[in-house]
């Protein structure tokens, strides 16, 4: 077992243990003995929003629904900050005294699934409804073949376009560009008018600025297996891509360590954004701004980046029956529709998108899902990105070429893989 999360695992690890030996030989509350359904959940959940009351009154709704199936369950709705959050489900988790469903992003759940702090939600599906699901969503939940969580909610990035800058460069906002080779025909053009093309981040998330260029070029970070393939032909074709892009002068000079170029672009001096849900509340509370959403683009592949929020249950939990009902509940169609209105995320499955039939921009981001991946799915995905970030960074600064730079991420993650 790998020992990346230190003594709080050895904790967890010892809770468990002294879960499974418990002296009396009770039966663990909501089995029943025959798989019934009962007894008391704690659910740990986010403020997803700046209204409480509407989170409160949505979670009410969604456990009137699960007490609807399950009359002889309780559920405790417990919100609990963002800032910690690792922490603080690890030491619960270690002292025994957790929640029995947490909501989890995808680059915790494969941390926690690698070190057994994951109940296995497989038995809990067989004959469910699974085919609903954005098969994208699933990508996150997905461990070594085996599902730990159900997914809620997903996000899907693209490029956002200023649609003055396209004019002024001489293109139709209505013909957008597809491919790496259309955009770059686009960047020399807003290169030429003196636009930048493209914002891009190097101080933020790799999700955000190398990842989708490596997935698009067919490439990958590392697999599950602990194949490394960050320095492969088609990974190593992304960092050249970008380096070309930053040495002609598409991007801002200070894209190595920007974390965003937003004054730029609404002050039309930029031709395209990477962006999502976020960035259309923000554009459209601008007045007289005009921009337009392209679909992802392709080179090998058409991929994007998209986070996908889960809920999952602890192995330990002393309620594991109706921990994983309550999961299935919460993200069926209904309940995905009560929370992603309130939220204002994209639903997980295809039947729950009509929330946003009314709404232009956002059924049209809802139909981008399904070329979304959620990061790099490994125990290690949080630690490397820095580390990977670092040779970017170097290369933009014309100390590496793109192969070195490729090679030498490489170097790191086969060492971070040896820890």
């Amino acid at each position: 077992m790998r020992k990346r999360i230190g003594f709080l695992v050895m904790l967890l690890t010892l809770g468990l243990v002294l879960a499974a030996c418990n002296s009396d030989g009770e039966e663990t509350a909501g089995t029943g003995g025959d798989g019934e359904v009962s007894g008391e959940i704690t659910v740990w959940v986010h403020p997803y929003t700046g209204d409480a009351e509407a989170e409160k009154e949505m979670w009410d709704g969604i456990i009137a629904r699960y007490n609807e199936e399950f009359p002889e369950a309780k559920v405790n709705i417990e919100t609990i900050p963002w800032s910690n959050r690792d922490q603080k489900i690890l030491t619960a988790l270690a002292a025994n005294n957790g929640p029995d469903v947490f909501y989890a992003i995808p680059d915790q759940m494969p941390q926690y699934a690698d070190e057994g702090m994951l109940l296995e939600l497989d038995p809990y599906l067989e004959g469910y409804d699974m085919d609903d699901f954005v098969d994208s969503a699933l990508v996150s939940t997905t461990w070594k073949d085996k599902m730990y969580g159900l997914p809620i909610l997903q996000e899907a990035y693209t490029f956002f376009y200023n649609v003055d800058v396209i004019e002024a460069i001489g293109e139709d906002p209505e013909n957008l560009p597809t491919t790496w080779e259309e955009f770059e025909t686009w960047a020399e053009k807003a290169k030429e008018k003196d636009f930048y093309a493209l914002s891009y981040a190097g101080g933020g998330s790799m999700n955000g600025t190398l990842y989708p260029w490596i997935w698009q070029a067919g490439g990958d970070v590392i697999t599950q297996d602990d194949e490394v393939l960050i320095n492969s032909p088609e990974s190593v074709e992304a960092f050249e891509f970008i380096n070309n892009m930053y040495e002609k002068g598409y991007l801002p000079e200070d894209s190595i360590t920007a974390m965003e170029h937003d004054a730029l672009f609404q002050g039309g001096q930029m031709l395209a954004v990477l962006g999502s849900g976020i960035s259309l509340t923000n554009l459209q509370a601008i007045e007289d701004f005009n921009f337009v959403i392209a679909p992802p683009l392709q080179n090998k592949e058409q991929v994007t980046y998209g986070t996908t929020g889960m809920f999952v249950v602890p192995s330990n939990s002393d309620n594991p029956d109706a921990a994983a009902e309550f999961v299935k509940v919460v993200t069926n169609a209904d309940s995905q529709r009560d929370f992603n209105t309130v939220t204002q995320y994209i639903p997980t499955r295809e039947s729950a998108k009509d929330i946003f039939d009314s709404q232009e921009y956002l059924s049209q981001l809802a139909t981008y899902t399904e070329f979304a991946l959620p990061g790099v799915i490994h125990p290690i995905g949080r630690n490397i990105m820095p580390l990977i970030q670092a040779e970017v960074q170097t290369m933009m600064e014309g100390k590496k070429t793109p192969k070195e730079a490729a090679d030498a991420a490489a170097a790191v993650i086969e060492a971070e893989l040896a820890k």
